[in-house]
């Protein structure tokens, strides 16, 4: 692999990274941009104890363009985009419209009351684009091409791990508009948090109370039981196992474990890294044909299923209990319905599956080629 670090015309940075190690990349971005200027805060919720960013820069951010005016497809002869090569394997560059920078503690004063709690928001925002095919998705990639992208997360969360104010590194894709993507172009977005977030909170709280009424680890009891009674398990295989879980919030959820714990990417071996591209890959085309293929002739059908694939890596410090695994799950419950997050979910946070985890782990075993 060879990385390529540039400066785009704002000062954001880009980094390619290509299969050949021959590539030169040296186009320049021309672009006639103003810096980019962040005002992100955190504010800490004082009921919940959550942190909330608070980005409102964002509202004028680009918002579905057609096609031919996709600022992640490779630039052309008077058609400029965020990429300045004419053609690319994968980059990662800073967010345009960032919802944590590192700018912000210049821009935005801290608050320190029993009430009012709020910091700059510190940190980083990347954009990680897949492929320069428009027409592509992650699913289409090839093993060779899916390998690159683990090795940029990888990359990344080695490197924005190591700025003073990030805790969490979180690698993620929403694909499909049903998602509110924004962007047609197959990509996905890192995140450095300069906070541990809720969600990571609430499982190491819930491994340590594993931890001190068992003794052993809860991620590698639970891996352990689901491929004991293997009715959820959906693939296998030397390194990793994929497999509904037990209490399923979304219609169709699954997740993707290493065999053996690591708090993060940067602690997989080779022959993980090497077994990962091909059991993900299958996991995607599962997704895809959940819902049946194209109607007759290519004409209208389900479309691609829409889906949010989340990396749960550990947070700088105190994460020592934290197993590195993969979630992927869709809004999709059925041809033509969506599983809205409503006055249950939204108002309580108490989740209604619509689909029993038993089969949905049937269904992806189904459809599997």
């Amino acid at each position: 692999m060879r990385k390529t670090t540039t400066k785009l015309a704002d000062g954001r940075e880009l980094i390619y990274y290509d299969r050949d190690e021959s590539v030169s990349r040296d186009a320049p971005d021309r672009r006639p941009l103003e810096p980019v200027a962040s005002l992100s805060e955190i504010r800490r919720d004082p009921v919940l104890g959550d942190w909330v960013t608070v980005a409102a820069h964002r509202q004028g951010r680009t918002y579905l363009p057609p096609a031919d005016e996709c600022p992640l497809c490779p630039s052309r002869e008077g058609r400029p985009s965020e990429i300045p090569a004419a053609d690319y394997d994968v980059v990662v560059f800073e967010n345009r419209f960032p919802s944590l920078a590192a700018d912000a503690a210049v821009r935005v004063a801290a608050l320190d009351e029993p009430l009012r709690q709020g910091r700059p928001g510190t940190g980083r925002c990347e954009v990680v684009c897949y492929t320069s095919d428009h027409q592509a998705s992650f699913a289409t990639l090839g093993e060779a091409k899916a390998r690159l992208v683990l090795e940029a997360w990888t990359d990344r969360t080695a490197e924005l791990s190591a700025l003073p104010d990030v805790r969490q590194v979180y690698c993620f894709e929403n694909r499909g508009a049903e998602i509110g993507v924004t962007l047609a172009h197959p990509h996905g977005q890192i995140y450095a948090f300069p906070f541990t977030t809720a969600r990571t909170g609430r499982m190491l709280a819930a491994a340590a109370e594993h931890r001190a009424r068992t003794g052993r680890n809860l991620f590698e009891d639970l891996l352990a039981a689901e491929r004991a009674d293997p009715v959820r398990v959906v693939a296998v295989g030397e390194h990793w196992t994929a497999f509904v879980p037990y209490a399923a919030r979304w219609p169709y959820e699954c997740h993707l474990y290493p065999n053996r714990r690591v708090p993060d990417l940067t602690a997989l071996t080779e022959a993980e890294r090497a077994e990962f591209p091909r059991l993900y890959l299958d996991l995607l085309g599962r997704f895809d044909r959940l819902f049946g293929p194209p109607g007759p002739g290519g004409g209208p059908g389900p479309g691609p299923t829409p889906y949010i694939a989340a990396w749960h890596q550990a947070p700088r410090s105190g994460g020592e209990e934290l197993a590195l695994h993969l979630e992927l799950f869709t809004i999709r419950r059925t041809v033509g319905r969506l599983k809205f997050l409503a006055g249950v979910e939204s108002g309580m946070d108490a989740f209604v599956n619509d689909v029993s985890p038993e089969a949905a782990a049937h269904r992806l075993r189904e459809v599997a080629t």
